[in-house]
């Protein structure tokens, strides 16, 4: 038996992204502005895709601050035309795409018994098929090289009906993204391709920052609260280290996988 571990690279260098190319979409703010940044920061090229051109460019102009490379680009990731030009400008720009971050998604709260039909498509079409159809574009690139590493953003709701809101179609298309991303990975997994999620609990982005100082928030975070062992909500930074891990070569044994960080949300 050969001892892998004296050819190995240090821990801290297996982490870095140096050479990579990454995308995020939904990258304008929240969640996946703290993804691009990440990213950068460990070293990847960052595309920085939104349907809001401004807010691409804001966080494009945040990372060449901190000296990261960085494009934008504005597409609606429910159109499979867009998605294709999206994954056409990093190749065309970089050369490659090595780290595909599908995080654009959308909530909502309604009584399942009084939702409008478009409600449902306009949830299902954002979260579930626009992940599809970025991991589908992706892939066929990084397919195409051997190496390749796609990394959906699911939910904790993905996992559990939890309430005090009522959102079956947000918990149902996260549901979905979930076993979206197992079944990539069995059909990838030979192939070079890791394809895995991440799940977060409630977190302080922007959105709830100001839901949260409304009359209907304050009323909800009470129960959240409660119901998280750690008693807080997350923050985007709590998420960061997760994308870095598995974009990097140390989850190159990682596929099919679910991380959850909710603050033990789920734990009971």
């Amino acid at each position: 038996m050969t001892d892998k571990l004296q050819d190995t690279k240090p821990i801290l260098e297996r982490f870095r992204l140096d050479g990579r190319v990454a995308l995020v979409t939904g990258g304008g703010q929240g969640i996946g502005r703290a993804f691009a940044h990440a990213l950068g920061e460990a070293g990847a090229n960052v595309a920085v895709v939104d349907l809001a051109a401004d807010k691409a460019d804001e966080v494009t102009h945040e990372l060449s601050n901190k000296g990261i490379n960085g494009i934008a680009i504005t597409a609606d990731v429910t159109r499979a035309d867009q998605v294709q030009k999206m994954v056409d400008v990093v190749v065309d720009k970089w050369g490659t795409l090595t780290i595909g971050v599908n995080n654009a998604g959308i909530a909502g709260w309604f009584d399942i018994e009084t939702m409008p039909e478009n409600e449902w498509d306009k949830i299902m079409n954002l979260n579930l098929k626009g992940v599809f159809l970025c991991a589908q574009a992706e892939g066929r690139i990084m397919l195409e090289s051997g190496y390749g590493k796609i990394i959906n953003t699911a939910s904790m709701s993905a996992h559990i009906a939890n309430m005090p809101q009522n959102q079956t179609a947000y918990n149902t298309s996260k549901a979905g993204v979930l076993h979206l991303t197992r079944s990539l990975a069995a059909e990838w997994g030979l192939r070079g391709v890791r394809v895995n999620s991440i799940s977060p609990g409630y977190t302080r982005t922007q959105l709830v920052h100001q839901f949260i100082n409304e009359p209907i928030g304050r009323e909800k975070l009470p129960h959240w609260l409660q119901r998280t062992p750690m008693n807080r909500l997350g923050e985007v930074t709590d998420l960061q280290g997760a994308v870095v891990y598995l974009a990097s070569e140390v989850s190159d044994f990682m596929t099919g996988h679910d991380l959850i960080i909710d603050g033990g949300y789920c734990a009971w």
